[in-house]
């Protein structure tokens, strides 16, 4: 865990939180997975048409920015017949190539300041707070969009040293108006707590991509409502 100079949450007040049912129901934020070649954009088709999409993060590990933009622009167009927004992880450079919806940065991607100045005032751009209520602060106060929490279940997706409680969601979504994010091993079964807690989106990856992406879709639709 982070050391958070706010100090630890009262268990109690997770136990008297009740979701705000003034924000919007939360939806569903889907990450890819990091081979997106060959049918993948066949895929995403299925999953974006099987339920509501919020956002899709499009998220490649180690190829140049020339092969990154050459999978990321047919996925893209995907996204955009379909009104999903298309966000990039991670590279603000190439989120401005693209023209994307949105970027999202780990602690270690730069500043929301400097995204901003990058990318314009209508672009979204995430944050990684890990299980930090201090960094969730200070990266609304450098003008994200949302915020990002977790890992809050055990994840095969990446390597995380950080697990919050779901009281941290409840923490934000009663402090604060800008979004929250729950991500890391969350699946239909999983998701209702992180719902509960004040979760606005649930993220999700090898939930979908690990078996069939249209039923998984339509089994987090059936958990969101």
């Amino acid at each position: 865990m982070i050391d958070d100079p706010l100090g630890p949450l009262d268990p109690e007040f997770a136990a008297a939180f009740q979701r705000d049912n003034s924000r919007p129901a939360c939806q569903l934020y889907l990450i890819s997975p990091l081979e997106v070649g060959g049918s993948f954009p066949s895929r995403l088709e299925r999953a974006l048409d099987a339920g509501p999409v919020a956002a899709f993060q499009f998220r490649v590990k180690n190829l140049n920015q020339h092969e990154a933009a050459r999978l990321a622009e047919p996925l893209q167009r995907i996204c955009a017949d379909r009104d999903v927004a298309f966000i990039v992880n991670d590279s603000v450079s190439l989120a401005k190539r693209l023209g994307a919806d949105g970027v999202h940065l780990g602690q270690d991607d730069g500043d929301p300041r400097e995204a901003r100045a990058a990318l314009g005032p209508n672009v979204q751009i995430g944050v990684t707070c890990h299980d930090s209520r201090h960094l969730a602060m200070e990266a609304g106060e450098a003008g994200a969009d949302y915020v990002a929490f977790g890992s809050f279940y055990p994840t095969t997706t990446k390597e995380v040293k950080h697990h919050p409680e779901p009281v941290v969601l409840s923490w934000w979504s009663t402090l604060f108006e800008l979004p929250c994010v729950a991500i890391g091993g969350i699946t239909p079964a999983n998701a209702l707590p992180l719902v509960a807690a004040g979760a606005d989106f649930i993220a999700t990856s090898g939930a979908v991509w690990n078996g069939d992406e249209a039923a998984a879709i339509r089994a987090f639709s059936e958990v969101l409502g």
